[in-house]
């Protein structure tokens, strides 16, 4: 294991940090991290691509166990939250092309429309949740010491929703982060009442704020 996967072992294991679906997560080892270079560069996006469709072909839907891809980039430390969620955008715009190129059709489970209430993030035919992670956010519980992006299985949430876990964990999740920071997110909204696109950077974002994202179709 990397000194930088252990520092975010660690980072979930404190006991302030909020989201006790993550927690849970690495108690039950599943977390899969990728340590790959710089966030603001394409250099590591096709092992980035190649490594989350391997993670996605292996997720069990019907496990109790929520399962979660971690991608953590070395550096740049100093990026402000707009430049962070610039270049988050940038390179999820990328694995969506390298989707396309390969012929990997958008999941039929989520909206493609990155202004869309329906929408999430597709990846190898998988519906993704992003959360993103820098060491300038904003909202401490998105405050890492590199930059970070966690992809959680869209179907898996879905998955929760149904057997009425998904909602008792929100409302955990919410109150720890409200004690943590001081205020209640902003940004958060459940997936059908404004597009998650929003959240994915931690930066709050005005009303008329439009997501650099743009679906491609395969040819």
């Amino acid at each position: 294991m990397t000194d930088i996967s252990k520092s975010f072992q660690q980072f979930i294991q404190n006991a302030e940090f909020p989201c006790v679906g993550a927690k849970s997560a690495l108690a039950r080892d599943a977390l899969s991290v990728l340590p790959v270079g710089k966030i603001d560069s394409a250099t590591d996006d096709v092992e980035i691509h190649r490594a989350l469709r391997d993670f996605s072909d292996k997720l069990d839907h019907d496990s109790p166990i929520v399962r979660s891809f971690v991608v953590i980039f070395d550096g740049p430390d100093g990026l402000d939250e707009e430049a962070f969620e610039k270049a988050l955008w940038n390179r999820l715009q990328c694995l969506h092309n390298l989707d396309v190129v390969s012929g990997q059709a958008w999941s039929e489970a989520v909206d493609p429309d990155p202004q869309s209430p329906h929408f999430s993030l597709s990846v190898g035919g998988e519906p993704f949740f992003v959360i993103g992670l820098h060491p300038n956010a904003s909202r401490p519980a998105r405050r890492f010491e590199k930059p970070v992006l966690v992809f959680n299985s869209h179907l898996q949430f879905e998955k929760l929703r149904a057997d009425g876990r998904f909602d008792k964990m929100k409302e955990i999740i919410r109150k720890r982060d409200e004690a943590l920071a001081g205020s209640i997110n902003p940004m958060l909204n459940d997936h059908g009442e404004a597009s998650e696109a929003r959240q994915y950077s931690g930066r709050a974002v005005d009303p008329e704020w439009k997501c650099p994202f743009a679906h491609k179709e395969v040819a």
